[in-house]
């Protein structure tokens, strides 16, 4: 089932940050982003729950160490996906 991405600005700041630290990032997101709108549940992106503070939010890998924290939505009678944050496991978590 195809969603839409909807991007917070939180998400936005973070991800121009990533990028400037590391412009290969840029690839790595592109590609779990187009795989998350696919399909939020792909193997390679190991979606997993969220526990404690973050309960309510899933997150999934968009790299060795890089990590994209979302919500599942719905909006104008289709399903949507809230791109909550980005960045490294001890940053997103």
């Amino acid at each position: 089932m195809r969603r839409a991405l909807l991007r917070s600005t939180a998400f936005v700041r973070a991800a121009r940050r990533a990028v400037r630290k590391d412009p290969q990032v840029a690839r790595a997101v592109q590609t779990t982003l187009e795989r998350l709108e696919e399909d939020a549940f792909h193997p390679l992106l190991r979606t997993h729950k969220l526990k404690g503070k973050l309960e309510g939010s899933w997150a999934c890998s968009a790299g060795f160490d890089l990590r994209i924290v979302f919500s599942f939505a719905s909006g104008e009678g289709s399903e949507a996906i809230l791109l909550e944050a980005i960045g490294a496991h001890e940053e997103v978590y």
